[in-house]
């Protein structure tokens, strides 16, 4: 797969359809690889008419490795932020978000639409706010605001997020099976054997334990986005589960609350995930309808 430089890093990416379409930037979520935008979900976008890009944030994946920051204490910057005091970390969101402007720099794309989950959509607002002039249209999926006043995952759910993924292959496997099921809705069946394959794929393509672990404290040091979130001028779409452990509910709808315009769609049954094939076509025709509006009814 190709790699550019970018922001100071180089940065795997990945494309599907044809250059001249409207470009369509996904973004992962935390410790998350590209793969983890399945490929078959990558091509209906660009079978709908989009230039799909996906790409390994910094720190995963085939990207550039921030290994000199070292192992951060995660315990501890979670401490600091219960207190109001200042996270700090070698880097922040505004860094992920202006890796990704670079990748569209590197590809010669003035303006993308936006589509990230999780970290991703937090990612994605980000860019928005801080490159408006580069955003067609935002779309987050099961992400928040950084509101401090928001409801918090489950102890249990963060202290599995938390915990190091083991190194060895097989405990590495059953390890994000478990993070998976949890965090999964009750609504979708839940695909072992998908989740199995990514995890399989995603630790023999670059396991890496610790770029996870900084990217959690780029999210903690960037802190309350909100104040912000006034200021985006892209028109976003914010979808998230109705019954999303990890991420609540309410994080999805401070997000729309604060966007001006933005439009939020709840999907009842679904957790912190996409899940595999019987959700996708609900998305996905979310997205295109999205992004077909902001383009004035274009090619999408």
């Amino acid at each position: 797969m190709p790699r550019v430089s970018a922001n100071g890093i180089q940065i795997e990416y990945e494309t599907f359809g044809e250059p001249s379409s409207p470009a369509l930037l996904l973004i992962a979520g935390l410790g998350g690889q590209m793969i983890g935008w399945d490929e078959e979900l990558c091509k209906e976008w660009a079978r709908r008419g989009l230039y799909v890009i996906r790409f390994d944030n910094r720190d995963v994946g085939l990207s550039t490795k921030i290994e000199e920051a070292g192992l951060p204490d995660l315990k501890a910057a979670l401490a600091a932020r219960e207190k109001g005091e200042k996270v700090h970390a070698p880097y922040t969101l505004d860094d992920m978000a202006d890796d990704a402007v670079g990748l569209l720099d590197a590809l010669k794309i003035d303006k993308a639409h936006l589509c990230g989950i999780s970290m991703g959509g937090a990612i994605a607002q980000t860019i928005a706010y801080r490159h408006p002039s580069r955003v067609r249209s935002m779309t987050q999926v099961y992400a928040t605001t950084g509101n401090p006043q928001l409801p918090q995952p489950k102890p249990e759910i963060l202290d599995l997020l938390l915990t190091p993924p083991p190194p060895e292959r097989e405990d590495y496997v059953n390890y994000m099976l478990k993070l998976y099921r949890t965090i999964a809705g009750p609504g979708f069946p839940f695909d072992e054997d998908w989740h199995r394959n990514l995890a399989r794929r995603s630790y023999d393509r670059a396991y890496y334990g610790p770029g996870k672990a900084r990217q959690f404290l780029a999210v903690l040091a960037h802190g309350n986005r909100k104040p912000f979130l006034a200021s985006i001028t892209a028109p976003t779409l914010v979808i998230h589960g109705a019954d999303d452990p990890l991420v609540p509910v309410s994080g999805g709808i401070d997000s729309a609350e604060a966007i001006p315009g933005a439009e939020l769609m709840v999907i009842e049954g679904m957790g912190h995930d996409l899940p595999h094939g019987s959700a996708w076509p609900r998305i996905v025709e979310a997205v295109v309808a999205h992004i077909r509006q902001a383009e004035g009814c274009g090619s999408a």
